[in-house]
């Protein structure tokens, strides 16, 4: 189903602000034919083969300006990614090496969102240096056909290889022996992996895999309860054939014939594939430039989200107060509104970008369109200044019927070395387990990224081979102003994820509030007229949603809707690194001493 922008029924100014929108950002138009031509500012490719599997890393000496830190720090999604991490960097291996490690280790005790079937995006920087973005995500085929379960040819072996060739220091072997050891020794069964099991996509995505059953009882096999080991043996055997034979194994090598086996996977796909690397997009937000995934990641749409709500004034509202969740959901309209009009594959489309993450653009659309809006929207609901006035409670508004946005997949990690270089990268097979047609292959599952292209059928968002579709993955660093990388961080969440990333941002970087206090800061979205909410509103809020018209939806932890924020904050004067728990998942941090 084609996704809709967000309508407000009271802020019937929308369509103007839309078209004011369009005309400061400018629409998709057609690249350069040959996208490969220097010429045409396409990103450059790193390509499997050239992938080192053992030769020591490029990443460039720290600058005498990069002081020394005296801990590193591992934030991912499970606790013994955490660990597998935090092991490596005792081993004295880097940020890249680490997160490399711990995310090979994330896809098999979290196999329902991410792995060797799908792909991923990173942000890699030194602590003074300019920050690389690399995009591994899936590509649509050389025939270019989608096929039904929306399987793209996958990239995160090629993306962690390009990784380990350019900023790597330790064996290619020695990062996979961890995740290798968990899946064939098996890992305790976490409270979320025993309810993703149970849970929309996976019965299905799990039926008749013995490996996530206990033994058959009077009504069959059943899902390993919490608890339960889960042993990957299959698994465990591909990633010993990575190790051995190298990345290149999935895509000219020996995995090649399994893998092909599956509807809308070929060799030749398969040896195409390239890692491509670019400059992420940035943009200034209060005291600090935020920069994140360059399109058709909606890096470009988070800084234009926390732009416009910072010219909206939101550093002066409480988090979670009606005031605050009225800014913020007219900057998401405003972005949602960039992405479904302007983002598409950069090797295909121009997006403007530039303007997109123009502050002045942005206050001034804040100010001419935006706020007007808003102040044209003032209190017309005679019940809802009744309700505000009375002392109403929003108990009533939140029992009304609405859907529930979409349960957040993808997961996220950021490493810090002691030499400040940052590693910050979501990975994803789209949707949990891969969707409705999930399939497996060689113990992992498959992806279902090329269901973007309908999810938002726009004309810059079109399939064809070797493109990539717009996603939500959203991998951000924060700098401070003299350059240097003071907070690397990301979610899973689906399309909740640059809401996600603006409900920590706000509190930390316009209200000077602590990490952890920014992370479980409550957090809201708003999306076809729907407000999801992680508890029931108060009078105030319940007031605004009366207001401008919004269906109240407040979720469940089950509901895997707000994500699980990994961040790490970097504090150069103490050399010390900080970091938070989102309590919201599973998701850990460690921060161990440098050597």
């Amino acid at each position: 189903m084609q996704r809709t922008r967000t309508t407000v029924p009271a802020l019937a100014s929308m369509a103007a602000l839309s078209a004011a929108l369009l005309a400061l950002t400018g629409c998709a138009s057609p690249a350069p034919e040959d996208p490969s031509d220097p010429a045409s500012g396409a990103p450059s490719s790193s390509a499997s083969g050239s992938a080192s599997i053992s030769a020591p890393g490029t990443t460039p000496a720290p600058s005498a300006s990069a002081a020394a830190l005296q801990e590193q720090a591992v934030a991912a999604g499970h606790p013994a990614a955490v660990e597998v991490g935090t092991e490596i960097l005792e081993r004295g291996g880097n940020a890249a090496d680490a997160a490399i490690a711990t995310a090979f280790a994330v896809a098999v005790v979290e196999p329902f969102a991410s792995g060797i079937g799908g792909g991923g995006s990173a942000l890699v920087a030194r602590g003074d240096g300019d920050p690389l973005a690399y995009d591994y995500r899936e590509t649509v085929a050389q025939d270019g056909d989608i096929p039904a379960s929306g399987t793209g040819i996958p990239g995160f072996v090629d993306g962690m290889a390009t990784l380990h060739a350019e900023h790597g220091s330790l064996e290619w072997s020695e990062l996979l022996a961890p995740a290798i050891d968990l899946a064939e020794e098996g890992s305790p069964v976490s409270p979320l992996l025993a309810q993703r099991m149970r849970s929309d996509y996976g019965p299905g995505a799990i039926e008749g895999l013995a490996p996530f059953h206990s033994g058959a009882g009077a009504g069959g096999a059943t899902p390993l309860e919490e608890g339960e080991t889960l042993v990957q043996a299959e698994l465990a055997a591909t990633m010993e054939t990575l190790s051995s034979e190298g990345p290149d194994a999935l895509y000219t090598g020996s995995l090649v014939e399994e893998l092909t086996a599956v509807d809308g996977l070929d060799a030749e796909s398969l040896a195409a594939y390239e890692t491509v690397t670019t400059e992420p997009v940035s943009g200034p937000v209060g005291d600090y430039e935020y920069v994140s995934a360059a399109p058709p990641l909606p890096g470009a749409a988070v800084v234009q989200f926390l732009q416009v709500a910072e010219a909206l004034g939101v550093a002066e509202a409480e988090p979670g107060s009606a005031e605050y969740v009225d800014a913020m959901a007219a900057a998401w309209q405003v972005s949602d509104a960039s992405v479904t009009e302007s983002f598409g594959d950069p090797a295909f489309v121009d997006v403007p970008v530039d303007r997109l993450t123009d502050p002045e653009a942005n206050a001034e659309l804040a100010r001419t369109e935006v706020a007007p809006a808003l102040s044209a929207a003032a209190v017309t609901d005679q019940s809802a200044a009744t309700a505000a006035e009375t002392g109403g409670t929003g108990g009533d508004a939140a029992t009304e019927p609405a859907e529930p946005a979409e349960a957040g997949n993808t997961t996220h990690l950021t490493v810090v070395d002691d030499e400040g270089l940052t590693v910050s990268m979501t990975n994803t097979i789209t949707s949990f387990w891969g969707g409705a047609e999930a399939s497996t292959v060689g113990g992992f599952f498959l992806n279902n990224q090329l269901s973007r292209f309908e999810s938002l059928d726009t004309p810059a968002n079109q399939p064809e081979p070797g493109r990539k579709s717009v996603s939500w993955s959203a991998p951000s660093l924060v700098l401070d102003s003299e350059g240097r990388v003071v907070m690397g961080l990301g979610s899973p969440g689906g399309q909740v994820i640059p809401s996600i990333l603006a409900t920590v941002m706000v509190p930390w970087a316009l209200q000077d509030v602590p990490l952890q206090e920014a992370v479980d800061s409550p957090r809201h979205y708003l999306q076809d007229g729907v407000l999801s909410l992680e508890e029931q509103p108060d009078q105030d809020v319940a007031a605004l949603i009366r207001q401008r018209g919004w269906q109240p939806r407040v979720t469940e932890r089950a509901d895997a809707v707000f994500g699980s924020v990994q961040a790490l904050e970097i504090d150069y004067e103490a050399g010390t690194i900080t970091g938070a728990q989102d309590s919201r998942r599973e998701g850990d941090v460690a921060v161990v001493p440098a050597d």
